[in-house]
């Protein structure tokens, strides 16, 4: 079963969608705080956590091994829901092995992000104990605007995680609803995506006839607002 969490930092819609059933949990990071108007980070996410008891991932901002490490340190006494976000390397692309290795064996729950490759993952399970729960997003959407396909990457990456029964596998950046039936098809633990998209997801079902019935009325109602004439 692929999990749906919410990718959203805005707490009203945090609070709004933590009620849905749908929604196992939420993912974060600095961009999506900065456009909700975060301005201090650490109230900022306690007041989310005061929102949701749902499992949340909570993003380091420090670039370097020791103050990824030290933000980690801090951000897990925040909640026990909550995942460690950091990036699988620095923005020079400098692996992140050894901040990995130290706050998974520290019992740190991680998110790993900004994941591309099959060859990423596994860097990252090489570096991980068996034990602490480790998520890995893979950036799926950002792939295909590049046009890259993120099926193959995705379906090896799983493949090599198979022997930890620790690590999930998340389709991250999530682009159209349809992505959630292809991330159900592969196999992914999570699929995280916006709130607009989870709404189409929870409307998954219409028949093709219906379909066509809708599209048609659409174009009809915007004939008829212009006044249009031939």
């Amino acid at each position: 079963m692929t999990k749906i969490f919410c990718d959203i930092a805005d707490i009203n819609l945090i609070r709004s969608f933590t009620k849905k059933k749908i929604v196992k949990g939420f993912t974060t990071n600095p961009s999506l705080m900065r456009k909700a108007g975060a301005k201090n980070y650490l109230n900022y996410c306690k007041n989310i956590l005061k929102v949701t008891k749902k499992p949340i991932s909570f993003e380091v901002f420090a670039d370097d091994t020791k103050n990824i490490i030290q933000q980690a340190q801090k951000i897990k006494t925040w909640g026990n829901q909550i995942y460690v976000k950091i990036p699988v390397t620095n923005s020079k692309g400098i692996f992140l092995g050894k901040a990995i290795k130290i706050l998974n064996n520290k019992n740190i729950k991680l998110n790993i992000t900004a994941v591309y490759s099959y060859k990423q993952t596994l860097k990252i399970l090489k570096k991980i104990n068996k034990k602490t729960k480790v998520i890995i997003s893979i950036f799926s959407g950002r792939m295909g605007d590049k046009g890259k396909d993120p099926v193959p990457e995705i379906k090896k990456s799983i493949n090599l995680s198979k022997k930890f029964n620790n690590v999930q596998i998340l389709w991250a950046s999530t682009r159209e609803p349809y992505n959630y039936i292809q991330a159900k098809q592969l196999g992914c633990h999570i699929i995280t995506a916006p709130p607009s998209i989870i709404e189409k997801i929870e409307n998954f079902g219409t028949s093709y006839r219906q379909l066509t019935i809708d599209t048609v009325k659409g174009f009809l109602l915007d004939s008829k607002k212009s006044n249009y004439r031939i």
